[in-house]
């Protein structure tokens, strides 16, 4: 592999060109067409961020930990953006855009939890990380769940953070509700994803979220594509099989008034993977990374340090 670098808005980025997924090295003119386009390379951005001090009594470690962020349907790594400055005082950060979304191109390989692991794979072999413990909230918890059943040796640890083994008819009947009004009414397509993932009182305090959200709503067709096969994707996964054979360390997170993935699902989770770590929050909606930062990173950070 080729890469890049450039500048975003941490600093600098290094830009991700190719993947170990040979449909991923070609990228089609459209994800309809029958045949593929020229070989080009795949740009994958990722952000990374870390320590400040090294070395010192009180700071941090000499090799921080290497954490990899794993983005939920939205996909971007933006969502991490006040997380990761937080836990990059103890470890060493890396979050990414997925494909099809903000600075990654969409590549040609169907989309599915699988392929999405396998990007993320990616993302290690190109920063050079041997092992990072993987933190994913919502569908990203997906994703790692099958990260670290693609390659286990590579995960010391997952995160599943509101995160699911299989969808509930709940989630089913609710996802596909979002998609329905997807491609009709996108902006009321993107309101749900505040207005049904935070506590009312949080938005009603923290109102630009909700207008971040329309602006970003989206409005193409190439955009509502990559939204539906996301969600066609989280639906179709079923993580049973992976989390039976699964022996690494494990912390399941989730809020107890998530009202987009149950609070049952994560028992259920938690269930399925014999001493785990557990910890549910009283409250903070299904994005409580968000509207709950300092007990999240505290919880997580907590966690990593009591690793090896």
């Amino acid at each position: 592999m080729r890469a890049g670098w450039r500048r975003s808005f941490f600093g600098r980025s290094r830009a991700l060109h190719g993947s170990s997924d040979t449909a991923l090295r070609r990228l089609r003119l459209s994800p309809a067409a029958a045949t593929m386009a020229a070989p080009r390379r795949l740009r994958h951005p990722w952000r990374k961020s870390g320590p400040q001090r090294t070395g010192v009594a009180g700071g941090c470690p000499m090799n921080p930990q290497p954490s990899v962020l794993v983005t939920g349907l939205g996909g971007t790594a933006g969502f991490w953006e006040s997380i990761s400055e937080t836990l990059a005082r103890s470890f060493r950060v890396l979050r990414f855009d997925q494909r099809g979304l903000a600075a990654s191109t969409r590549g040609s390989a169907p989309c599915s939890i699988e392929t999405l692991a396998q990007d993320c794979l990616s993302v290690l072999d190109e920063a050079g990380i041997a092992q990072a413990v993987v933190l994913g909230h919502s569908t990203g918890g997906c994703i790692a769940l099958s990260l670290a059943q693609l390659a286990p040796g590579r995960v010391e640890g997952l995160i599943l953070s509101g995160s699911w083994l299989k969808p509930s008819r709940y989630m089913a009947a609710y996802f596909g509700a979002r998609r329905d009004i997807l491609g009709s009414h996108p902006r009321a397509y993107a309101a749900t994803s505040v207005l049904c993932a935070y506590p009312p009182a949080w938005i009603e305090a923290n109102w630009p979220i909700y207008e971040a959200a329309l602006a970003a709503a989206p409005l193409t067709v190439q955009q509502q594509s990559v939204m539906a096969e996301r969600i066609d994707a989280l639906l179709a996964f079923d993580g049973t099989g992976q989390a039976a054979s699964l022996a690494l360390p494990v912390l399941v997170l989730g809020a107890r008034d998530d009202m987009v993935v149950p609070a049952f699902l994560q028992e259920d989770l938690a269930a399925a993977l014999p001493g785990c770590a557990k910890t549910m929050l009283d409250s903070g909606g299904h994005l409580f990374p968000v509207s709950r930062p300092d007990a999240f990173t505290s919880t997580v950070a907590d966690w990593i340090s009591r690793l090896g």
